[in-house]
């Protein structure tokens, strides 16, 4: 009798715990036979899912967009360039940013999200710009380009490594350090 008490109580703890909210993840992997993307709420409550979990699609986006712009930007100028220095800075671009680029592929893929394979607008305008130029105007252009582009994206990564998305704020606090050695080669180049 006494197990039959104690099953009973067991029970009754296991179907008040299922009346509590329970929140699943989105694209959270089930096994078969089990329920997933399911929120169960008290009488009366919203269904609602955190954030956790979730990535912060504007971002990812728009830093794929940017990415693109500035490896098309950087293979010009290791070609372009007029003087070794913005050749050598043309390749970094191209290798760091084809490397972020691909980290942030991985992530929309892993997400579901839709990847943009144009560049960032301003990006797009700024290499027709580059394109049209040649020696040390070119590489004078190319040098501001960067600067200007790369403090935009210090103060984009740096909002985001406070953001609530962990996997984007890792990202972003990751990315900080090759942005400024970036800036600082781009700054170095104007001189």
């Amino acid at each position: 009798m006494n197990r039959s008490i104690y099953l009973t109580a067991a029970m009754i703890v296991a179907l008040t715990a299922c009346k509590q909210n329970v929140i699943v993840e989105n694209n959270a992997a089930t096994a078969p036979g089990t329920t997933a993307n399911v929120a169960v709420n008290e009488p009366g409550a919203t269904n609602a899912v955190t954030s956790a979990g979730k990535i912060d699609t504007d971002f990812v986006t728009s830093s794929i967009e940017g990415d693109t712009a500035e490896i098309a930007i950087g293979q010009l100028a290791s070609t372009k360039g007029s003087t070794r220095a913005a050749r050598d800075l043309g390749q970094m671009i191209v290798t760091d940013h084809g490397a972020h680029k691909q980290k942030l592929i991985d992530l929309a893929n892993g997400a579901g999200i839709a990847v943009p394979t144009e560049p960032a607008e301003e990006g797009h305008a700024n290499l027709l710009k580059l394109q049209t130029l040649s020696g040390a105007e070119f590489d004078k252009t190319f040098a501001q380009m960067l600067v200007d582009s790369h403090h935009k994206g210090i103060a984009k990564n740096e909002k985001q490594a406070q953001s609530a998305d962990p996997k984007t704020a890792a990202l972003a606090k990751e990315t900080l350090p090759v942005l400024r050695k970036h800036l600082a080669a781009a700054e170095k180049l104007q001189k």
